[in-house]
């Protein structure tokens, strides 16, 4: 599932989704969680709920409410039957959030006639202070995970900072959560997604924030907008220079494939280069 740019859209706004359904967006997101009230938490339920089995478009993902929620279990069991792609998990606190859902899911697959394991997990795991600290217990549970979001909003209020300077660069902690995201999904295998930038007119500000996150690593960027797919898609897109070189890597090692290094435009290339270039060229796909 390629998620270089996720789109939100309200669950109970059925022209907001079908306008993000008909995007270029990589994934589109379904929100019954920040983005509708909790009086209209039913009706963006049940609307979902319809709208998913008759969507052959890819990609498609439903944020539920929390687990600690009073809405969490029902929006599962109002879903699972559509078959998305994937739950994003809200304020995931840990391994122990993890496991419940992989339950919850299992059980609710089996009572669809859908294959366990089919609906995959996304959870946003920065929210809190207590989730960033709980990021290591990740690593020895992972079932489902098909990549780790790094959110800064609720992080930040948590903390009770801004998220943001006003060079749009993190204060610190949040810096340090963003890097631990990092760090937990190539320790298990996954993407990494990073948080929205959360003003859509400041399309500067948004392409600076995603190229840096691109460089340090991420594979995709939240978009709260349409008008932020096109820059956030051009950002996590690897250029054609550096297509070349990962196709000139990859070609290296395959006509050499005892070899251990060899030498590209001067320089010395070895086995982790090539992994390198074998993820670029499937971000490039």
């Amino acid at each position: 599932m390629k998620l270089r740019s996720p789109l939100f859209a309200p669950g109970d706004s059925a022209r907001k989704a079908a306008k993000a359904l008909a995007s270029a967006a990589d994934a589109v997101i379904l929100d019954l969680e920040d983005s509708v009230a909790p009086s209209a938490k039913d009706t963006a339920r049940a609307m979902t709920a319809a709208l998913l089995p008759g969507l052959v478009r890819p990609g498609v993902i439903v944020r539920v409410n929390p687990a600690e929620t009073p809405w969490y279990l029902a929006d599962l069991a109002a879903v699972v039957p559509g078959r998305p792609a994937a739950i994003m998990l809200p304020k995931c606190r840990g391994a122990a959030d993890l496991i419940a859902i992989d339950h919850h899911l299992e059980a609710l697959e089996t009572a669809a006639g859908l294959p366990v394991g089919s609906i995959l997990v996304m959870p946003i795991v920065t929210e809190t202070a207590a989730s960033v600290l709980a990021l290591p217990g990740i690593v020895q549970f992972h079932r489902r995970v098909v990549a780790l979001c790094f959110g800064a909003e609720d992080l930040s209020a948590d903390l009770g900072i801004d998220p943001r300077r006003a060079d749009l660069s993190y204060p610190a902690a949040v810096a340090v959560a963003r890097a631990a995201v990092l760090m937990t999904a190539a320790a298990i295998g996954v993407p990494a997604i990073d948080t929205p930038f959360p003003d859509p007119r400041n399309p500067a500000g948004l392409a600076r924030e995603a190229g840096e996150a691109a460089v340090d690593g991420f594979a995709g960027k939240l978009c709260i907008h349409p008008d932020q797919i096109v820059p956030v898609n051009a950002a996590f897109t690897p250029q054609p220079p550096r297509i070349a070189w990962a196709q000139a890597v990859r070609d290296g090692f395959a006509a050499n494939p005892g070899a251990g290094v060899f030498v590209l435009d001067g320089k010395m290339i070895d086995r982790p280069h090539l992994t390198l270039a074998e993820r670029i060229l499937a971000m490039a796909e």
